[in-house]
């Protein structure tokens, strides 16, 4: 499958909440399979449809050693969140040379379509947390950045803006 081009920030779809997905077919089976190939070329941990242009609910995460084990979602939403933060420095492909910490819950409870189009419901932690959650916050339309106080935000732009 095709490696896809990231859109470079500041398009405005990145900042449009990506459409629930119906069903999996053989069009979203492709467009996840585009999704881990282009995760892996960054590489990343995760990858939502819209960082590619795509404007539907989907998402790819893989957090392990081994990088196979992508876990492919569509509609994902947080169940739970545990009260403990995990602070992890967080980056972006979209907007590239930059980086900053972000504190998001630990551990959450996931309930998304799976690759055979069934609900499940898991439980994520520590880095796989981590990422499931900038995957969403990505198909709601907002960037990591968002988390930041705005002095934070305002300084990572900027500098942002001297690597495009």
């Amino acid at each position: 499958m095709p490696v896809r081009r990231c859109l470079p920030w500041p398009d405005k779809r990145l900042r449009t909440a990506a459409a629930p997905v119906e069903a999996i077919d053989d069009e979203v089976r492709g467009i996840w399979a585009d999704m881990i190939d282009t995760m892996e070329a960054m590489p990343g941990v995760g990858l939502a449809a819209p960082q590619i242009g795509v404007m539907l609910q989907l998402a790819v995460v893989d957090a392990s050693e081994t990088r196979d084990q992508a876990v492919r979602m569509a509609n994902p939403e947080v169940l739970h969140a545990s009260v403990t933060l995990r602070r992890h420095i967080e980056a972006s492909p979209n907007l590239p040379g930059v980086s900053a910490p972000v504190e998001r819950p630990r551990a959450v409870t996931v309930r998304f379509l799976n690759a055979e189009g069934e609900i499940e419901e898991r439980d994520f932690v520590g880095l796989w947390a981590t990422s499931v959650q900038h995957q969403i916050d990505h198909l709601a339309g907002r960037m990591y950045f968002d988390r930041l106080s705005k002095v934070k935000r305002d300084m990572l732009l900027r500098k942002a803006r001297k690597y495009s």
